[in-house]
């Protein structure tokens, strides 16, 4: 059987829900997505909600039950993989008798698929066309990976009866440990930064480690921002005999859910960094990997292994998940809001759906709400806001806080408080109104920056509930949802096969008016970063803020100039050059006039 994927797009993990049962719904398909593992109350719901749909036999799992955040997850996944082989066989049968599923089936793959031209051969032939395509079906067709997704800093230390538990009890290690302990071989993402202590975790499971024949049952992917977080983070691991199998490379600014600004470096040139050096990247891992491995008495592979380079983040037509593909020779590209338009791929209630469709470019912004303190990518008139704002008419903020994931601030207990919750503002606002110092303007500025805060964990599942007409219990919070902004220029539902469709070329379902390219948009929004930055600093500018809007500044300026480089001798964006072009020298100018500010002696 090929190991080469279906297609050469990945579905990325979308909030705690929105994704959360995409492989049962596209993985027949051959299209990978990934599911949020680290909240371990809505994976026992779905997975009940499925036990009853498919009549299945998983037993619940109560949290009085020992490691039961752990157990739960991998139930889960256990589960969602026995579903995905029951459907995927199911499909294999029905694409093998239906010819119109069959033709409906090559119509979304690749249209360079060996696999799309080696069914096209059959169906032209007239003899044994049924045994052939069914030998064929067999031997080259394979489900999509269901990978999973672990926020790193989303580790929370955790108690029972006031005392605490081992670290292994933290919440991203018992995620790790759920997954891990799965019967899926598929991918871990790991996102959100390096957690060494979590890094470490790894190395207590075999599934990790390459067998007798270099095969690893699960692999490693690694979301960065830049190379060298990437050689950084790869060489961690590799000292501990683990691969990174795929870098999986995220706008900083043109992405959903958390947003993690680079110093101004643009997207191109990241991955034409990426590019060069990917053979610098595993030689330097495969010779660490190789010491680790002996130490530990593992099985050494003398060949490197498979290195993947991928890449998301604002991608919307054919054109520039061409361009990515062949450009910077990646393996796939991601597309992650605009699936939250197709009811048959993700889990998003019919109210939320229809905000994002009728949301504008003005509507989509880079919020504060994240108790992270991550700047968060969100969109105006969610339920969550608009419950929000109705509450604080009433005088009450923050949240009752019932999962505490993000319970991450040890400012008023060891046990941790959310910045979102309400016991944790209540404090906050007491202390500010106690501050008679502050002038009006600093009051309001200090009251927003507390009062911001949203709750997540509640608010990023809330939707895949209401779309099962799930029960929710508690307090109504409404939905969070945390598309990219790339989601504005997307007004309509469509199919699961149109939008892949669109994807590969063969229809499209944007609407005419103006969308500028990926690169300009991620352009624009990081000279925006740059101003709001400066004007929002604080009286006291200090020689380290100076000499990051520095480097922030020349960094943008010399993506710009890579950009101008780049895009003429480019077989692509033709059609748009003349435009490009002049909004690159609109920007420059732009970034030209802004003015660092400088440190008062």
């Amino acid at each position: 059987m090929t190991h080469k994927p279906l297609h050469n797009f990945h579905i990325p993990v979308m909030g705690l829900a929105y994704t959360i049962d995409s492989p049962i719904r596209v993985a027949q398909y051959g299209i990978s997505s990934v599911i949020s593992i680290i909240d371990d109350e809505i994976l026992e719901k779905m997975k009940n909600f499925y036990n009853r749909k498919f009549n299945l036999d998983y037993l619940g799992i109560s949290t009085k039950a020992e490691d039961y955040r752990a157990k739960r997850i991998t139930a889960y996944l256990d589960m969602v993989d026995d579903i995905v082989n029951e459907k995927f066989e199911s499909f294999k049968q029905e694409i093998i008798k239906n010819k119109e599923t069959l033709k409906n089936f090559m119509a979304i793959l690749p249209n360079t698929s060996d696999l799309k031209n080696g069914l096209q051969n059959l169906m032209n032939q007239k003899e044994n066309l049924g045994s052939g395509i069914k030998n064929f079906i067999e031997a080259n067709l394979k489900p999509g990976s269901i990978d999973v997704n672990i926020m790193t800093k989303v580790d929370k230390d955790n108690y029972k009866k006031d005392e605490q538990l081992p670290v292994i009890f933290n919440d991203a290690h018992a995620s790790l440990r759920g997954f891990a302990q799965s019967k899926l071989s598929s991918s871990m993402v790991l996102s959100a930064g390096m957690n060494p202590r979590l890094y470490s975790y790894i190395e207590e499971f075999d599934d990790f480690f390459p067998d007798c024949n270099g095969i690893l049952k699960k692999k490693i992917i690694l979301k960065v921002s830049d190379f060298r977080s990437a050689m950084i983070q790869g060489n961690f691991l590799a000292k501990k005999g683990l691969w990174i199998s795929e870098y999986r490379i995220e706008s900083g600014l043109n992405c959903g859910g958390h947003a993690f600004a680079t110093e101004g470096m643009l997207l191109g040139p990241i991955m034409e960094e990426f590019k060069l050096k990917k053979n610098d990247l595993i030689q330097s891992a495969h010779a660490l990997m190789v010491t680790a491995l002996e130490q530990k008495g593992k099985h050494v592979i003398s060949e490197s292994l498979e290195m993947k380079i991928t890449v998301q983040g604002g991608v919307g037509t054919s054109e520039e998940h061409e361009f990515l593909l062949e450009n910077y020779q990646v393996d796939s590209v991601g597309w992650g809001s605009p699936f939250l338009l197709v009811p048959e791929a993700t889990s998003v209630d019919t109210e939320t759906r229809n905000l994002l469709l009728k949301s504008k470019e003005q509507d989509f912004y880079l919020s504060n709400i994240s108790p992270l303190g991550v700047p968060f990518n969100t969109v105006k008139g969610t339920s969550n806001e608009i419950l929000k704002y109705q509450k604080e008419a009433a005088g009450k903020y923050g949240s009752s806080c019932p999962k505490k994931l993000l319970a991450l601030s040890k400012e008023f207990s060891p046990q941790g408080t959310c910045t979102a919750s309400k016991k944790y503002q209540d404090i906050k606002l007491k202390e500010l109104e106690a501050d008679h110092e502050l002038t009006p303007e600093e009051f309001n500025k200090r009251k927003t920056e507390i009062t911001d805060k949203a709750c997540l964990c509640v608010g990023l599942v809330n939707a895949a509930y209401i779309e099962q007409n799930l029960e929710i219990k508690g307090e109504k919070q409404g939905v969070v949802i945390c598309p990219g902004p790339n989601l504005a220029f997307f007004d309509k539902e469509v199919s699961l096969s149109e939008m892949v469709r669109h994807i590969y070329g063969n229809t499209n379902i944007l609407p005419d008016n103006h969308r500028p390219n990926m690169f300009i948009n991620e352009l624009k929004m990081y000279v925006d970063y740059l101003k709001k930055e400066i004007s929002d600093s604080s009286v006291q500018i200090t020689n380290a803020q100076v000499k990051k809007w520095n480097t922030f500044k020349k960094n943008i300026l010399e993506g710009i100039d890579y950009y101008k480089n780049l895009f003429p001798t480019s077989n692509f964006f033709k059609s748009g050059l003349k435009t490009i072009e002049l909004q690159l020298q609109e920007y420059k100018l732009m970034l030209t006039a802004i003015e660092i500010p400088q440190v008062e002696k």
